[in-house]
C-alpha cells in the first residue's frame, strides 16, 4: 500500500512504539536562540520523515509534529522500496525516528490544529496546548482512504482486500482476484484502470461493475485483457478468517481470495487551506516540483500532494522538499546580511 503518504506511517502499528517529544510551551528545547524552529515538519511518514533527516544533517533545527495514525498501518509488509521490500511499515518509521533523532530534530507526539503567519514567522498551534514557531513549515499530512460502505470491506483492507497491484499484487500472484466498481467518477476510472491491469499477476480475474455502469469502450478493454465481468451489485465481501469471496445481492456467491477496490483519496489538506495554499481543479494543492506551494514559505510533500506516491516516491519528496526548503534558508539570510 501506499504512503499513506504518506504516511504514510514506533506509530502504535503492530506493537511498535517511538519516543516523542513533549512541546513546550515557550521556546522549544530544540529551536535556535530566536524560539523558532528553521523548519515545522507536519506528519511523521516517509515524507516527513524523509525530509527532516536531510535537513538535520544539513544542522536545521527541525521538529516532526506527527499524531500516530499512518495510513498504512493495516498492511503487513511495504514493496517496492527498494533495500527495504517486505519490512514491516512501522519497522520503516521506527528506523526513521532513531535516524533523524540521532542528528538532533524532534518528534512531537501532537497534532497541529492552526496554523498562521509568514515566512520567518509562523505559528502552529498544537492540540495540547501550546505552540511551534517555525521559519518555513512543511506539509507532509498524507491522506485517507474513503472505503465502500461494504460488510467485509474494512476489516479486511491492507490483507486481502487492497488497492494498488504495485504493493500487493505480487502477493496474490494467481489467486482468483475481483474489482470492485462503484459510482463515484473518479472511483469508476480507478476501478477500470485496476481491472486492465490485474491480468500481469493473475488470469482469474473478475470485475464486479456493483453500481456503475460499464460503456462499451470499456467491456472491450477488458475483454481484451481476459477481465471477466459479472453483472449485479454486490451485497457483502464474504470473510472468516480471511476474505473468501463476496456475495451478491441476488444470492449469488462468488469465489475470491483477493479483491481490489478504488478508494476515494481525501487529502488531510485542512492546514494547506488555512495557509492559504492554491488547489487545482480536481482539489489537490499545486506545488512545484520541489513541493513548494504559493503560500509564501510552506511545502507539501506525499500523498498530501500526490495521491499516487508510494511510499518511496514519497519519501523522494521530502528529500526534495528539505533540499529545496534549506536552499531557500540560505538565500534568505545571504538577502537579510547584504540588506
Amino acid at each position: 500500500m501506499s504512503q499513506r503518504n504518506e504516511r504514510t506511517d514506533g506509530h502504535r502499528t503492530g506493537g511498535q512504539s517511538r519516543a516523542r517529544a513533549q512541546p513546550q510551551a515557550q521556546r522549544p528545547p530544540g529551536a535556535g536562540m530566536s524560539g523558532a524552529y528553521d523548519v515545522v515538519i507536519v506528519g511523521g511518514g516517509a515524507a516527513g520523515l524523509s525530509a527532516a533527516l536531510v535537513l538535520a544533517r544539513a544542522r536545521r533545527t527541525v521538529a516532526v509534529v506527527d499524531g500516530g495514525a499512518p495510513r498504512n498501518a493495516p498492511a503487513e509488509h511495504l514493496h517496492g522500496f527498494v533495500s527495504r521490500d517486505g519490512m514491516p511499515p512501522a519497522d520503516l518509521l521506527a528506523a526513521g525516528v532513531a535516524e533523524i533523532t540521532n542528528y538532533g530534530a524532534e518528534l512531537i507526539d501532537d497534532v497541529i490544529v492552526d496554523a498562521d503567519g509568514s515566512p520567518d514567522d509562523y505559528a502552529l498551534r498544537l492540540r495540547r496546548g501550546g505552540s511551534l514557531r517555525a521559519r518555513r513549515v512543511l506539509i507532509a499530512t498524507g491522506l485517507r482512504d474513503e472505503l465502500p460502505d461494504l460488510p467485509g470491506v474494512r476489516g479486511r483492507w491492507g490483507r486481502d482486500v487492497l488497492h494498488c497491484p504495485y504493493c500487493h499484487g505480487y502477493e496474490v500472484r494467481d489467486q482468483p482476484i475481483g474489482v470492485l466498481g462503484g459510482r463515484e467518477a473518479g472511483a469508476v476510472a480507478r476501478a477500470v484502470h485496476l481491472a486492465l491491469l490485474l491480468p500481469q499477476w493473475s488470469q482469474d480475474v473478475i470485475f464486479f461493475p456493483h453500481t456503475m455502469t460499464l460503456s462499451e469502450h470499456d467491456r472491450v478493454r477488458l475483454d481484451a485483457r481476459g477481465v471477466r465481468v459479472l453483472e449485479g451489485e454486490v451485497a457483502r465481501f464474504v470473510v472468516d478468517d480471511a476474505l473468501r469471496g463476496v456475495e451478491l445481492t441476488d444470492g449469488r456467491a462468488v469465489r475470491r481470495t483477493a479483491m481490489f477496490v478504488a478508494p476515494t483519496f481525501r487529502a488531510n489538506d485542512a492546514l494547506l487551506v488555512t495557509l492559504g495554499c492554491t488547489f487545482d481543479d480536481n482539489g489537490w494543492v499545486v506545488t512545484d516540483p520541489t513541493g513548494r506551494t504559493s503560500a509564501a514559505g510552506v511545502w507539501a510533500a506525499g500523498n498530501v500532494a500526490d495521491p499516487a506516491a508510494q511510499v518511496i516516491s514519497a519519501a523522494g519528496a521530502g528529500s526534495t522538499a528539505a533540499i529545496a526548503i534549506n536552499g531557500d534558508l540560505v538565500l534568505a539570510d545571504a538577502t537579510a546580511r547584504v540588506g
